[in-house]
């Protein structure tokens, strides 16, 4: 995303998400982000450590803007500097709007912007306005929490890895195990079950299977999800923002899942990022 020239300036963000802490800055009109593992509740020192990560002394700021998780506990000042605490609804909508544009203006178009993130949180933006469409618990931690249970670990690169190795069909009944013909338009290897032949034929899928099988779940769940919310709220654009998307393999699926649908949906390399961006912009007004 290209800041120069906009007179955006040293002024930084952090969104302290439920896995992962997102800060994000702009010094001299460069944009800079980057990520660490969440560690609970927000304080003044948490906040140095993270500004330090990324090189950025707090005194050089202009004002830091916070969103996310208990974001509303740091004080409206650190050292001086003022805290704009950006609730984190909007923060999600203005940073898939800047997405959307690849450039900090506001854009007029009205989009679904969805946080696939611990979880997923689905928000429509039209202009300066945001709402809540819809969301669910089904999410990275999902992806996570069953990888722990399946594969013995919480590693999403690992996991990424190991599902590009893997069929998810060695875990999932596609439509050509059930059914005689086709359905509708989908392809005979669309997933008819998840982890149906599993329990349908009490097969161990290797590591690889399991992974690719537990990635389409998550991935197809909010894929699903957001193409049907999109439908609901009248809105012909979705979004995807979060770090659930950093898996080659997540990405992947969310797409298939809207080539099925004929929906497609936008995912961008800095999807990540998106809430602590849009949490920067909107405490500079932008």
């Amino acid at each position: 995303m290209r800041f120069d020239g906009c007179g955006l300036n040293d002024a930084a963000a952090i969104d302290f998400g439920a896995s992962n802490t997102d800060a994000a800055v702009v010094i001299g009109g460069t944009y800079h982000a980057w990520t660490r593992r969440s560690q609970g509740v927000p304080t003044p020192e948490m906040v140095q450590e993270i500004l330090d990560a990324g090189g950025v002394a707090l005194e050089q700021l202009t004002l830091l803007a916070v969103t996310g998780g208990r974001h509303m506990m740091l004080p409206d000042f650190l050292e001086g500097v003022p805290v704009v605490k950006v609730g984190e609804l909007r923060a999600i909508a203005r940073g898939g709007q800047a997405l959307a544009e690849a450039k900090p203006e506001l854009p007029p178009q009205p989009l679904l912007v969805v946080s696939a993130g611990s979880g997923t949180a689905m928000v429509a933006a039209c202009g300066g306005e945001y709402r809540h469409v819809t969301g669910s618990g089904v999410g990275g931690g999902t992806m996570l929490g069953l990888g722990r249970l399946l594969l013995g670990h919480v590693d999403p690169v690992r996991l990424d890895q190991q599902a590009q190795q893997g069929d998810p069909n060695g875990a999932d009944l596609a439509l050509r195990d059930v059914v005689e013909g086709p359905i509708g338009s989908l392809p005979g290897d669309a997933t008819a079950m998840n982890f149906g032949r599993v329990a349908r034929m009490g097969v161990q899928p290797s590591d690889e299977d399991m992974a690719a099988a537990l990635v389409t779940l998550v991935g197809q769940v909010v894929a699903t999800l957001a193409i049907n919310a999109a439908r609901a709220a009248q809105v012909e654009e979705v979004v995807v923002t979060g770090h659930l998307t950093d898996m080659v393999t997540m990405r992947r699926v969310m797409m298939r899942v809207g080539d099925f649908f004929g929906f497609p949906l936008r995912l961008h390399s800095q999807a990540g990022y998106a809430t602590v961006t849009g949490a920067l912009l909107t405490a500079l007004g932008r």
